[in-house]
């Protein structure tokens, strides 16, 4: 199961890079179309669309890093967080919904339950 877990810290620090780069496209396309009309109601629309939708992208983005780190040095909390994304990534059809299925799987196995409680209490 050690693979496994690499595994889906590595699907989770690489999907949540990739969100932050999405977040950056993003704001740049929303923002820069309103900017290229040069119609002052559309530049304001835009901004605010573009920021809040780039952030929303980057602050889900996150904490899947952060997880994902916290999955390779196998910390019990790591493991809880990305379970929720994992729920979270279900809604995603179909890519996000293969990969929490799977993550799921690994992460709900007894013996990774196991691993985990014993890196806790030591």
């Amino acid at each position: 199961m050690e693979k496994h877990i690499t595994l889906v810290a590595a699907l989770n620090i690489g999907f949540g890079f990739l969100g932050i780069i999405i977040a950056f496209i993003t704001f740049t396309a929303i923002v820069g179309s309103g900017l290229l009309s040069a119609d002052p109601e559309a530049m304001a629309v835009t901004s605010v669309v573009g920021t809040s939708v780039a952030s929303f992208i980057f602050i889900v983005s996150v904490p899947e890093i952060i997880g994902g780190f916290g999955l390779l040095k196998r910390k019990s909390w790591a493991r809880i967080l990305v379970l929720i994304i994992a729920v979270l990534d279900l809604l995603f059809i179909p890519v996000g919904t293969l990969i929490g299925i799977y993550e799921l799987w690994v992460l709900l196995n007894d013996d990774v339950i196991q691993m985990f409680e014993q890196k806790s209490t030591s």
